[in-house]
């Protein structure tokens, strides 16, 4: 989809920035990286957003960032090192609406992530809003492979949630823990990525056990097919609910996306012989590991943080055939503290995409 992308650039733009002092700093509106784009941000969610592409500095080719219009883009011809890799042989114009990537990494053959394929945890490159500048703002610069397409007919503020709610619960499930069709997971948590995370399994094929502490949380998931016998009841046991429904033995993998001690020792006592223990939530920042548990049953415990382009690429194209719908409420940008601080208060039952005028 592309948008109307005649819009007058101003030299500088308010933005919300984490430091004390001033709230609200007025800020240069940032210049057209070489062979990247400068975009209009639509719709910011989570970590990343959708964007419109406003700039390109020579020729037509790509753009943008969270959920963003591209206004500006610079000759993507000069980067000779990025010819083999996919998001070069995307096309872009000025006016496309497009996905961005928070951390999309370096792209440089000697880097030690980006040349092993662990973009996401590259530190050279730009960590947009991550220490760095990020997309609570009306413009922001990106790079060509920090951007992604946005298909027609998705939303401004859902595209902005899977950037993040839906790209990383997709890495962590297809990428990490590799689950199959034919296995039986344990699924901690109906949070903002955990929902989305259990949509990603039902399509995958595989049984779910659901697990959280959210009575309303678990009828959402039987919305979505997950039988009855399937959802532990909130404030049951866990290790008491696998042992009276005959469970022992039969858990492949635990998808843990809420990462508290009782959640992490309930993973390590009822996953099977083998098994895999996948961490995605940090609600406490230290867990214990049962030396004799994890080698007893010779247990996999494994890490994933965020996701890459391809990734992203995927789950839009879920979005877009309904495979996969992120729940997602929208505030507008200006209202970022109160958005913030119901988050805090836990009154957030999914994700929040703040909208951009």
């Amino acid at each position: 989809m592309t948008v109307s992308a005649s819009i007058s650039i101003p030299s500088s733009m308010y933005a919300w920035r984490k430091h004390k002092g001033n709230p609200e700093p007025k800020v240069p509106v940032p210049a057209t990286p070489k062979g990247g784009f400068l975009v209009k941000l639509l719709a910011s969610g989570g970590e990343c957003s959708t964007v419109v592409v406003v700039g390109l500095r020579h020729k037509p080719s790509e753009n943008d960032a969270n959920i963003c219009l591209l206004v500006c883009h610079s000759d993507h011809s000069l980067l000779t090192n990025e010819k083999q890799r996919p998001w070069f042989q995307e096309k872009y114009t000025l006016g496309d609406r497009i996905a961005t990537i928070a951390v999309p990494g370096c792209g440089s053959d000697n880097c030690a992530e980006c040349s092993r394929d662990l973009a996401q945890l590259c530190e050279n490159g730009h960590h947009a809003g991550i220490g760095q500048d990020g997309f609570y703002a009306p413009y922001a610069a990106l790079e060509l492979r920090a951007v992604v397409h946005v298909p027609d007919g998705i939303p401004s503020s859902v595209a902005a949630v899977a950037t993040d709610a839906v790209k990383t619960s997709y890495h962590a499930i297809v990428r990490r823990a590799e689950v199959k069709s034919n296995e039986t997971v344990f699924l901690f948590g109906l949070g903002g990525l955990g929902f989305n995370a259990l949509q990603i399994v039902l399509h995958i094929g595989a049984r779910v056990i659901v697990s959280d502490i959210r009575q309303e949380r678990l009828e959402e998931a039987v919305k979505w097919g997950v039988p009855r016998r399937d959802l532990v009841p909130a404030g049951k046991s866990v290790q008491e609910f696998v042992r009276e429904n005959a469970l022992q033995g039969k858990i492949d993998t635990t998808l843990d996306f809420v990462g508290t001690h009782q959640t992490f020792q309930d993973a390590q006592n009822i996953v099977r012989r083998g098994g895999k223990l996948l961490c995605v939530g940090t609600l406490d920042d230290e867990n214990t590991v049962d030396m004799k548990i994890g080698i007893q049953k010779r247990l996999s415990i494994i890490f994933t943080y965020g996701g890459k382009w391809r990734d992203l690429k995927e789950v839009l194209d879920l979005i877009s055939k309904g495979i996969i719908r992120p729940q997602v409420e929208t505030a507008a940008l200006k209202k970022f503290p109160q958005v913030l601080k119901s988050v805090c208060d836990g009154k957030v039952k999914a994700r929040v995409a703040l909208l951009h005028e």
